[in-house]
């Protein structure tokens, strides 16, 4: 059984960020939590923002606004947040906690108005396929 390197938990032991399958898996969750403003807050208290190679990182992961990447997010959102995070004033802001509650406030209330506004579009739609073809 091979050692492990003194300071490292075990589960990163196991992690083989050489394999492709695993690092997307890996990427794919962490841009998805670029979403959370509470989670950005958290880094930006941790120093990540100040890490040239923690920005480097975060232009890195641009490519998921690729569609063949981004078709596998399930919160789109997190990429409005990535490109929020290329720009220091962003980053300095969201180390402010008012500024995280009130991002994540407003995320809140589109969530909140976003089904009701989705199934008023569809009806809409709907009554509009439903007259064109009634006139043709």
């Amino acid at each position: 059984m091979q050692a492990r390197p003194k300071g490292l938990p075990a589960s990163a032991s196991r992690l083989n960020l050489d394999d492709p399958w695993r690092r997307f898996q890996i990427e794919l969750e962490f841009v998805q939590c670029l979403g959370n403003p509470n989670y950005l807050n958290f880094l930006a208290q941790q120093g990540c923002f100040d890490k040239p190679e923690f920005i480097n990182y975060l232009a890195y992961l641009k490519y998921w606004k690729e569609p063949a990447y981004s078709k596998y997010l399930l919160f789109p959102y997190c990429l409005h947040m990535l490109d929020l995070l290329q720009s220091p004033e962003f980053r300095r802001e969201i180390a402010r906690a008012p500024s995280a509650r009130f991002i994540d406030d407003q995320v809140l209330l589109h969530w909140q108005s976003y089904l009701r506004k989705r199934s008023e579009l569809i009806s809409k739609h709907i009554e509009e396929l439903g007259a064109s073809a009634n006139s043709v």
